[in-house]
């Protein structure tokens, strides 16, 4: 019934930007906590960033400084701003509801399709 839509992806050049966007939607009454997770190739999925519905945020060390993320609450969307890009950013990049901000297996819904960013060097 939870739809996760992820979109923005693209190629860039390295020290590039990129914003991603996550639409949920579905017989859902609120969330909570908000994740996005990335995929690189031959890579397990991980948790690069999280926020809770009162925008209280936690980073991956590997994009804190370099990423933002954001939600509107009104509209069931969350956000992923990403400046300074690197090649190692490369990989498909997925949205979903948490338990805790703090663990990414607490995923609740099933996985969306993704959005694929590439950066080149």
């Amino acid at each position: 019934q939870v739809q996760l839509v992820e979109s923005g992806g693209g190629l860039v050049q390295a020290g590039g930007s990129l914003t991603l966007s996550c639409a949920v939607s579905g017989s859902i009454f609120s969330i909570n906590i908000m994740g996005w997770y990335r995929q690189a190739p031959g890579k397990q999925r991980e948790l690069v960033a999280a926020i809770t519905r009162g925008a209280n945020t936690n980073y991956a060390d590997s994009v804190k400084g370099r990423f933002t993320i954001s939600r509107d609450n009104a509209k069931n969307t969350v956000y992923l701003q990403m400046n300074s890009l690197k090649p190692e950013d490369t990989g498909v990049y997925y949205c979903n509801a948490l338990q805790t901000i703090y663990s990414g297996n607490s995923y609740l819904y099933p996985w969306g399709q993704g959005t694929q960013v590439t950066v080149s060097s």
